[in-house]
C-alpha cells in the first residue's frame, strides 16, 4: 500500500493514543506542521476586538501595536517551550505536567485546565451557530427569520446541530485527521480575511489617529501584559497536544518558532487593524468591542458578506475542534478511565448542554462564565510557570515518562513542593485581580487598594502575571535551591516487571498507559 492510501486510513480512523507516551514507532512530521493549528485557531475578526481592549486601557494608536505585539510574542514564546515537552515525552501536556505535581496532585490543576476549556468552547460554539443562523436569516428572511429581522429558533438550532456535529466527529477520530484539516482551514481563513482586510483599511480615519495622548509607562506596560493573558497564557495547557507526535529528537527551535508563528502572525496583523480602527473612530470601536462580528460585517457588502461569514463559522469551528481534542485529553488527565473517543464525546455531550443554556435560556450567563474562566486563567498561569521550571528538572533526569506513572512505578501521588507553590500563586493572583460579576468580586481582588481596583493594575490582568513568576519562582528555591527534589519512585516495581520492561526496552504503564 502506498504511503498516502496508509496516510489516508490513518486519518480516518479513531486515535489510538489519549495520555499515554506516544510510542516512536507512530511519530511523524515536521514542526512546521504546527504553524497551520495555531494559525487556524486564532484567525478569526475576534482579534481586533483584542487591539480595542488594548487600546481601551489608555493607550494611544501606536502603544497599542507595539505593547500588544511584545505581549503577543512573550506569552506565545511560553507556549512553543511548554510544547517541545510534546516530541519529547510524547505526553499531552495536562499528563506530563504529572512529573511536577504527581499523579494524584495533578488531578488539582487538571481538572480546572478542563473547565477552561470547556467554557471557552461553550461561548466558541456558541458564536459560531448564531453566526451561521444570522447568515441564514438574512439571506432567506422569509425561512429562517422572524418578524423582526432576527434568527428564528430553529434556524439557530439548526446550526447549532450542524456545528456541533462537525466539531464532534473531527474531535473524535483524532491528532492526524485535524492536523490535516487545519492546514486547509488555514488557507482558506487566512485568504478571506486578507481580502476582509482590504475592506476594512479605507474605513480607518487615517487624520485622527494622531488625536488619542499616549498613556504612561505603567499603562504601556498594562497593555502588554494584557495582550498576553488575552491570547499565548490562555494557551498554555495545550502545546504539548499536538507536538507530542513530532520525532523525539525534533529541534526545540522548530517547535518554538512555529508556534510562535502560528499563534502570533494573525492575532498582531487583527490587533494593530482594531488599534487603527478604533484610533480614527471611537464609535466603530466602541460597536465592535461589544458586537465584534456584527458591527465588522456591517461594511461588507453582500456578495462578500455570505463568504466571509462562512468563514468566520470555519475558523470558530476549527478553534472548536483543537479545544474539543485536548479537553478530551484534559479528562483522562484528570483520571476518568476511559477512551478519548467516549471522553470527547462526553464533553460534547456537556458543551451541548452549556450552549444551549447560554443560546436559549439564560440572559446574563456569559458574563458571569466568562468571570468565572478569568479566575480559572490565575491557576492557570501559575501552572505553567511551574511546568517551565519543571522542565529543567525533567531535562535532567533525561524526559523520563515514568515520572508520569503512579506511586511505585516511576511517579508520585503528589508532590508538595508544586501543590504549595500553585496554591500560593493562585491565591496571591486572585488577590490582584478584580470581576465583573458581583459574587466574584467578593473573593478577588482583597489585595488592592480601592484604587487599585478600578485602575491600570486590576483591568490589565498583571495579577494573572505575578500568580504565574510568582508560582515559578516559590517552586524554583523549593525543587533546586532547598534540593527537595525525590527520584523516581519504583518501589512497587517487581523485578519481573523490571527484567520485562528492560528485555522489551519499555517503560512499564501501570495505569493502562491511558490509551484510547
Amino acid at each position: 500500500m502506498s504511503n498516502e492510501a496508509q496516510q489516508g486510513r490513518r486519518a480516518t480512523a479513531v486515535e489510538s493514543n489519549g495520555v499515554n507516551p506516544v510510542p516512536d514507532a507512530e511519530r511523524r512530521g515536521k514542526p512546521r506542521g504546527l504553524f497551520a493549528v495555531w494559525f487556524a485557531w486564532n484567525i478569526s475578526i475576534l482579534g481586533i476586538s483584542y487591539g480595542i481592549f488594548v487600546f481601551g486601557l489608555g493607550l494611544n494608536v501606536w502603544q497599542t501595536i507595539v505593547a500588544g505585539t511584545v505581549g503577543y510574542l512573550a506569552s506565545s514564546a511560553l507556549v512553543g517551550i511548554l510544547a517541545v515537552g510534546g516530541p519529547r515525552t510524547g505526553l499531552p501536556t495536562l499528563a506530563q505536567t504529572r512529573f511536577a505535581f504527581g499523579m494524584k496532585g495533578n488531578r488539582i490543576p487538571a481538572f480546572f485546565a478542563y473547565l477552561s476549556n470547556m467554557g471557552w468552547k461553550v461561548t466558541i460554539i456558541t458564536l459560531a451557530s448564531t453566526t451561521g443562523a444570522n447568515l441564514f436569516a438574512k439571506l432567506w428572511p422569509s425561512v429562517f427569520a422572524t418578524a423582526d429581522g432576527s434568527s428564528a429558533t430553529f434556524t439557530i438550532v439548526l446550526w447549532f446541530v450542524l456545528v456541533l456535529a462537525v466539531t464532534m466527529t473531527v474531535s473524535v477520530l483524532g491528532h492526524e485527521l485535524i492536523m490535516k484539516v487545519e492546514v486547509w482551514i488555514s488557507w482558506v481563513t487566512g485568504i478571506m480575511t486578507v481580502a476582509f482586510l482590504g475592506f476594512m483599511l479605507p474605513e480607518i480615519q487615517w487624520s485622527h489617529l494622531g488625536d488619542t495622548p499616549a498613556g504612561g509607562p505603567l499603562v504601556f506596560i498594562g497593555g502588554i501584559i494584557m495582550a498576553m493573558t488575552l491570547v499565548g497564557l490562555g494557551f498554555l495547557n495545550y502545546g504539548g497536544d499536538f507536538a507530542r507526535y513530532l520525532p523525539r529528537h525534533t529541534p526545540a527551535r522548530g517547535v518554538i518558532g512555529w508556534t510562535v508563528a502560528g499563534l502570533s502572525l494573525p492575532v498582531v496583523i487583527l490587533l494593530a487593524i482594531g488599534a487603527l480602527l478604533v484610533g480614527g473612530d471611537p464609535k466603530l470601536g466602541a460597536a465592535t468591542a461589544s458586537d465584534p462580528i456584527g458591527a465588522l460585517t456591517a461594511l461588507l457588502p453582500m456578495w462578500f458578506f455570505v463568504p466571509f461569514s462562512i468563514v468566520i463559522v470555519v475558523s470558530l469551528v476549527s478553534a472548536a475542534i483543537t479545544g474539543m481534542y485536548s479537553s478530551g485529553l484534559a479528562l483522562m488527565a484528570v483520571g476518568v478511565p476511559l477512551r478519548r473517543s467516549v471522553t470527547t464525546g462526553i464533553n460534547a455531550v456537556i458543551i451541548a448542554a452549556g450552549a444551549f443554556y447560554l443560546l436559549f435560556i439564560s440572559t446574563s450567563f456569559l458574563a458571569t462564565f466568562q468571570s468565572f474562566l478569568s479566575l480559572i486563567a490565575v491557576m492557570m498561569g501559575t501552572m505553567g510557570g511551574v511546568q517551565l521550571v519543571d522542565f529543567i528538572r525533567q531535562r535532567r533526569m533525561g524526559w523520563n515518562t515514568d515520572m508520569a506513572n503512579p506511586r511505585g512505578h516511576g511517579g508520585r501521588d503528589g508532590r508538595w513542593t508544586a501543590i504549595l507553590s500553585l496554591i500560593i500563586g493562585t491565591v496571591v493572583g486572585i488577590g490582584l485581580v478584580t470581576s465583573s460579576d458581583p459574587n466574584f468580586r467578593k473573593i478577588t481582588g482583597f489585595l488592592l487598594t480601592e484604587e487599585g481596583r478600578t485602575g491600570v493594575f486590576a483591568s490589565s490582568g498583571l495579577g494573572i502575571v505575578i500568580a504565574m513568576v510568582l508560582g515559578a519562582a516559590l517552586y524554583a528555591v523549593l525543587t533546586f535551591g532547598l534540593r527537595l527534589d525525590p527520584k523516581p519512585d519504583y518501589s512497587l516495581v517487581t523485578a519481573g516487571d523490571a527484567a520485562r520492561r528492560e528485555g522489551r526496552g519499555e517503560v512499564p504503564t501501570p495505569d493502562a498507559a491511558g490509551r484510547s
